[in-house]
């Protein structure tokens, strides 16, 4: 094992390849719940969507570390399940399982874009300064989320978002928050997991001591709820994929949003973990990147055959490799603690989000190293990386951020005359982008 993932050749071993893996399902496991949450409004079954949730996270995952070895879980997608649910079903009116059809039509296109190498050429047409930018954004976009978890940052009808008034929540999230952050900073081994145990431990006593946490966790006033132990899965919703009706000529705007969505997600999540951690070749690229996609490919097919919606990367998967994961085996270990969950989904009520929380917000630090190498001076670099590293946040997108940097930087050069520093395939990147913005 470890010649096959080169611990030595990446400066890692056994257990740190493990306590990485664990930390990033602890920072993804909130899927496993929340994907059905989502999905089920379509009239799917809760049960039959969270064994799929769980099998595209554990097969894709493994595939990652085993195939592309890169520390980086794959797992149904935020946003692209949201898209799914209220956009395709109930906005458009589509029974299900046509829509899982465009998903799985979707991760096919997908597939054949990375085989053939389109996918990896786009990486490449991507200028390094808006690489750069990626990473920050999505770290900061990875803080902003830490932080609306844990009910700091809450949103306002006056100014959009604003801090949330002490309570004994927040109070428990920022003794969290800075018991991390020292951990962290003395470098811990297990820093971010024995973070996550130590906020977990000091939730307990809200609602049952002092406090309530009612108004974010369903009207039950305990933070930490135990909902059992043991549930068997349900595989109603697999294989119910409809295949012909989901390639009709009405569906294609529908199977190329899914596309295009799941095309920007990955590749800025790729990007952003790379640039942020120095897993890149000797090109200075993301390493195995043409793996990789064809993974991430791969999850998106088998999702519309299990029954959920695209598989994505994971921006979460920082949290490993900031804990040292240099290797696939990260991404199997993660992925391998996906399938018990099968039968012990109800364990996971146990960890609050304002656990995970503060491991979100220190990711976001360690995310931000690559905005040092962006080229402030020069503003005709400057201004469309701003852009991306700005509008992740701002937008809650990733597809939106790095979507305006493309634009914005090919309009700036053109305007200039270096046209020069305009590649084809950037050309491609902003009318896919476009198409991405109309559909």
């Amino acid at each position: 094992m470890k010649e096959y993932f080169e611990f030595s050749k990446y400066g890692t071993n056994f257990k740190t390849e493990v306590i990485a893996g664990i930390t990033t399902f602890l920072a993804t496991m909130y899927i496993i719940v929340v994907n059905p949450a989502i999905i089920s409004n379509t009239g799917m079954p809760f049960g039959g969507v969270l064994t799929a949730t769980i099998l595209v996270s554990a097969f894709s995952s493994i595939m990652m570390g085993f195939y592309a070895k890169n520390p980086i879980v794959v797992a149904p997608g935020m946003g692209l399940n949201a898209f799914f649910t209220y956009s395709v079903v109930i906005g458009m009116g589509i029974e299900w399982e046509v829509a899982l059809g465009a998903v799985f039509w979707s991760g096919i296109i997908f597939l054949l874009l990375s085989i053939f190498k389109i996918r990896t050429k786009i990486v490449q047409a991507i200028p390094k300064q808006i690489r750069y930018a990626i990473s920050a954004g999505i770290g900061l976009f990875i803080t902003f989320i830490g932080f609306v978890n844990a009910k700091f940052i809450v949103d306002n009808p006056a100014t959009l978002v604003s801090i949330a008034e002490l309570n004994p929540i927040i109070v428990t999230f920022l003794v969290g928050l800075f018991v991390t952050s020292i951990l962290v900073i003395k470098r811990v081994n297990g820093a971010l997991i024995i973070g996550i145990i130590v906020t977990t431990l000091l939730s307990i006593p809200i609602g049952r001591f002092y406090g309530d946490a009612s108004a974010i966790n369903f009207g039950i006033p305990t933070l930490v709820t135990w909902k059992g132990f043991v549930s068997m899965p349900d595989f109603s919703v697999l294989f119910k994929v409809n295949f012909v009706e989901s390639i009709s000529l009405g569906l294609l705007p529908v199977v190329f949003a899914f596309l295009f969505t799941d095309m920007f997600d990955s590749l800025s999540t790729f990007i952003g973990v790379a640039e942020a951690s120095n897993l890149v070749d000797e090109k200075g690229e993301p390493r195995n990147i043409r793996k990789s996609l064809i993974v991430d490919a791969v999850s998106t097919t088998i999702s519309g055959l299990f029954g959920t919606s695209s598989g994505t990367s994971y921006i979460e998967s920082a949290t490993g490799v900031e804990q040292g994961g240099r290797t696939g085996m990260t991404a199997v270990v993660t992925g391998l603690l996906f399938l018990p969950f099968m039968f012990f989904s109800p364990l996971l009520s146990i960890i609050p989000a304002i656990a995970t929380a503060p491991a979100l917000i220190l990711v976001g630090v360690f995310m931000m190293k690559p905005v040092l190498k962006i080229n402030w001076s020069k503003f005709d670099d400057a201004i469309p990386a701003f852009f991306g590293m700005v509008l992740i946040p701002l937008t809650y997108s990733i597809t939106q951020g790095i979507i305006w940097s493309f634009i914005a930087w090919t309009i700036i050069k053109i305007a200039l005359g270096k046209k020069d520093e305009i590649t084809p395939m950037l050309i491609v990147i902003d009318i896919l982008a476009i198409l991405a913005l109309i559909i």
